[in-house]
């Protein structure tokens, strides 16, 4: 009964509402994504590195997300969906990445016009909280809450759990439940220095583990160059069913593209808001954009690179049974590269599983927050949750922890889908404000410049100083 839900969920309402609320942002703002690709990078340029004391920096948040959104998706979910889905699931993993950009730079920047204070000098917000208090909903908050907990915070950490000590143990032959062990503890200690910790740990982390990865992928395309026109003439051949190569044909290559597109950049599920709203910034616009651009390098940068290993190399057999999920990547990169591939492919594996389970932990923990009438020890309880799930979840099997998380994640992005759609104006009317004070200097954002919302005094009560945030 399960199986049969989240395939009618995933067949056919996520795959419309994401492609129908995408193309809503995008052709109701030109094509923001497009238009102010450049703004992306100057935000993360100008952004504070260590923070400030309002809250983290926006680089900060973005290089948490970040790590939330490269893990298991980028290396064995992009395996998946090619085994399940043929190379033509890598084409709607493009655009949904492509429609995602637009979704996330919306669904971010109403987090931030919508953060809360929270105790100490740290913000608080999310799609809980743009539905609270942008919306007035007082149901649909809390389901949204209980759905991330138990996506995010449980079921995310058992995939990215499976997805480390299964690579592991097929790479350097360390039984999975012993490095089990050892990912419970390292996270332990990440987990309970809380967002600042997991901030400064992915601030060093995560640029270090993407362009390592991409050197890697870049040696191999290098090695491969004259192939790689072929493998992209593969790819957009096989996402329209010209080149039949899994059972299914293209609504398999769709189905796998979209569940794997967002299982890997998240972009609709609220997560990143998560984040976003938690840095000091000075437009909400300004984060949203630079949220936009982790969803570019997570899809349509990492994934690729990972596609054209597994493309590039003879270890893919179109349709044959055989290898799947990470062991395939790993094979692929050592046909290329020779034995140490397989290592390095657990290596990277390992880095961006640790830094997506220290994120998912703070969105589970974010979750718990906005039920500020449960104990204060519920979020060590969670804490400690999450441990023994880690550790659980490294005897699992490909199917059974999968197959929960991609049940919680389609709920969880149906209603925060149509919560987006409900805000739609207010983010239209943010964006206006954005550029037309980008084109006479710095945007700069307060609760003077749209009185009639119900924002909240503390967090944009007076506008913030360009000298003093991220």
């Amino acid at each position: 009964m399960i199986a049969t839900l989240t395939d009618w969920l995933w067949s056919y309402v996520l795959i419309i509402a994401l492609l129908v609320v995408g193309l809503r942002f995008t052709l109701g703002t030109r094509a923001v994504q497009l238009r102010l690709f450049g703004a992306m990078f100057k935000g993360l340029l100008q952004s504070h590195l260590g923070g400030t004391q309002r809250g983290i920096s926006g680089f900060q948040a973005l290089v948490i997300s970040i790590a939330g959104r490269v893990g298991g998706g980028n290396i064995a979910g992009v395996a998946v969906a090619i085994t399940l889905g043929g190379p033509g699931a890598l084409f709607w993993m493009w655009l949904i990445a492509l429609l995602g950009m637009a979704t996330s730079v919306f669904e971010c920047a109403l987090a931030q016009l919508y953060k809360q204070k929270s105790v100490g000098d740290d913000f608080r917000g999310g799609p809980a909280y743009y539905m609270r208090h942008g919306l007035g909903w007082k149901v649909m908050p809390v389901i949204y809450s209980l759905l991330l907990l138990l996506t995010i915070g449980l079921g995310f950490n058992v995939v990215q759990s499976y997805s480390i000590t299964n690579s592991v143990e097929s790479a350097f032959g360390i039984p999975a439940w012993q490095s089990g062990v050892v990912l419970t503890v390292v996270m332990g200690l990440v987990m309970f220095g809380g967002i600042r910790r997991i901030a400064v740990f992915s601030e060093i982390l995560v640029p270090v583990m993407i362009i390592g990865y991409f050197l890697a992928a870049l040696v191999v395309v290098m090695m491969n160059i004259s192939a790689v026109p072929d493998a992209i003439a593969l790819i957009v051949r096989s996402a329209f069913g010209l080149e039949q190569v899994v059972g299914g044909g293209v609504a398999a290559a769709i189905m796998q593209g979209v569940r794997r597109g967002l299982f890997s950049n998240e972009a609709g599920l609220g997560t990143a808001p998560n984040v976003a709203a938690v840095a000091d910034v000075a437009h909400p616009i300004s984060q949203g954009l630079v949220q936009g651009l982790s969803v570019f390098i997570d899809t349509i940068v990492l994934c690729t690179c990972t596609a054209l290993i597994i493309l590039l190399s003879p270890v893919y057999q179109a349709g044959a049974e055989g290898v799947e999920g990470v062991a395939l990547t790993q094979l692929a990169l050592a046909s290329h590269l020779g034995p140490w591939g397989e290592p390095l492919v657990s290596i990277a594996l390992v880095l961006f599983g640790v830094s997506s389970i220290a994120y998912n932990c703070y969105l589970g923990e974010n979750s718990i927050a906005y039920f500020t009438a449960l104990p204060k020890g519920s979020i060590t309880v969670f804490r400690v949750a999450v441990m023994l799930l880690i550790g659980w979840a490294s005897l699992q099997d490909l199917g059974t922890v999968f197959g929960f998380a991609d049940l919680t994640m389609g709920l969880l992005a149906v209603v925060n889908l149509v919560a987006l759609w409900a805000l739609t104006p207010v983010g239209f009317r943010l964006l206006a404000h954005y550029e037309q004070q980008r084109s006479r200097g710095e945007p700069l954002f307060s609760c003077a410049e749209m009185p009639d919302l119900p924002l909240s005094e503390a967090s944009w009560g007076t506008p913030p100083s360009l000298d003093n945030v991220g």
